[in-house]
């Protein structure tokens, strides 16, 4: 990790469970890590967890990804105030209590597949446009999930898992044009299985299943920043034991 010390890393849906976990992590392994959320004094109290020098790495930014206006604001900020960022975690995801026929669900989906894939291919291209101008190398990193691999018959997974279809085909996408632009800038899919954060609220049945930490998942971020520059983990898959699918 120690090439990556002083550099920016940019996380969004920051403010809990997943992206909460890896701006800690990134900001303690000395990265100035601008986390991005609508509820941006969530991610501001995440520096009482911290040391008070990490603390001082971790800036929060109020930012809706769905509003391109925002990430764009964002970005602009990042690239005047520190000169561009060297990491992007495409954290944020939403699912939702509806399925394909549902009557009526189209809100609900169009919300689904602005944050988990419109708002990644935006937050994706203005990072690739902030890197390229730098010398050095660049990472982004792409939080997945097994059901962009497998369909899985459970709640909340009739259009979530569709957009992480999206997210799988996008790592792909984006490698192939990073290495055509023969650029050092890696990306990285990691795919976990069921992790316990507020998306599986209300989920009936949860809490009798086997599931992640979040902070299993920042631990897998910081190992995929810290290969050598000759290694890029493509696609990086975190199940816990006896998770039963």
């Amino acid at each position: 990790m120690e090439r990556w010390v002083g550099k920016v890393a940019l996380v969004t849906g920051a403010s809990s469970g997943i992206g909460a976990a890896i701006a800690k992590e990134l900001a303690r392994s000395g990265l100035t890590t601008v986390g991005l959320a609508r509820r941006v004094e969530r991610v501001e109290a995440l520096k009482s967890e911290l040391t008070t020098e990490a603390a001082s790495r971790l800036i929060a930014l109020k930012c809706d990804i769905t509003k391109e206006e925002d990430i764009l604001s964002a970005f602009a900020f990042v690239n005047r105030r520190f000169g561009g960022i060297a990491v992007l975690v495409n954290n944020a995801g939403v699912s939702s209590d509806t399925t394909v026929l549902t009557p009526e669900n189209t809100k609900k989906v169009r919300e689904i597949f602005d944050t988990n894939v419109i708002a990644l291919i935006q937050c994706s291209r203005e990072a690739f446009q902030s890197m390229k101008k730098q010398t050095s190398e660049g990472h982004i990193i792409n939080i997945n999930s097994v059901s962009g691999h497998y369909v899985l018959d459970l709640p909340r997974q009739s259009v979530y898992s569709p957009s992480k279809f999206a997210v799988t085909a996008l790592t792909e996408t984006m490698r192939n044009e990073l290495r055509k632009e023969k650029t050092n800038i890696k990306v990285t899919s990691i795919s976990p299985g069921i992790v316990k954060t507020e998306i599986l609220e209300g989920v009936p049945g949860v809490d009798l299943i086997p599931t992640l930490e979040p902070e299993d998942i920042a631990d897998a971020v910081r190992y995929v920043l810290s290969t050598p520059p000759r290694v890029q983990i493509h696609e990086l898959m975190i199940r816990p034991m006896g998770e039963p699918f």
